[in-house]
């Protein structure tokens, strides 16, 4: 299955590949890792952007998966091909921008999605089968929404 991740809330300013996450788009990564833990999903590989606010997405919400996030340069912008970088894993995250990342989904889909920021999809042989919201995802890993990011420490007892 392919899942795609939007990046978590980043904060304004330049150079735009140097722009972090905010202390909610933190709450925000880490509630994205720690739902996915929660449904039990299991992954090959995360592939990310490296602009800084999709690696530190990828590697708050692969620190709940035991996982080491692996940066592709192919989704920092630009169209790619999502099953191309997939290629070879059969569960594989891929964490990036919009509008890209929502290209990509509706090209593997036919579906016209717009993933909000931390927003998370999958994807199996072209069939939208799940589509969160980030306040989904919070619920899911049983954090509150508008807690602050030492709050979501705490909740996931790091």
């Amino acid at each position: 299955m392919l899942w795609l991740l939007r990046h978590a809330e980043a904060a304004d300013g330049r150079p735009d590949e140097a722009r972090p996450l905010t202390p909610r788009g933190i709450h925000q990564a880490r509630a994205a890792g720690l739902a996915l833990a929660r449904l039990g999903v299991s992954f090959d590989a995360c592939l990310t952007s490296p602009k800084r606010r999709a690696l530190e997405t990828a590697r708050l919400a692969c620190q709940a998966l035991g996982l080491e996030p692996i940066t592709e340069p192919a989704l920092a912008g630009g169209s790619y091909n999502p099953e191309r970088l997939a290629a070879g894993f059969d569960e594989v995250l891929l964490v990036g921008h919009n509008p890209t990342i929502s290209i990509a989904l509706g090209d593997l889909t036919g579906a016209r999605v717009s993933l909000r920021k931390a927003g998370l999809a999958a994807v199996r042989r072209g069939e939208l089968v799940l589509l969160l919201t980030p306040r989904e995802l919070f619920a899911i890993a049983g954090v509150e929404a508008g807690a602050d990011a030492g709050a979501a420490g705490e909740a996931e007892g790091a």
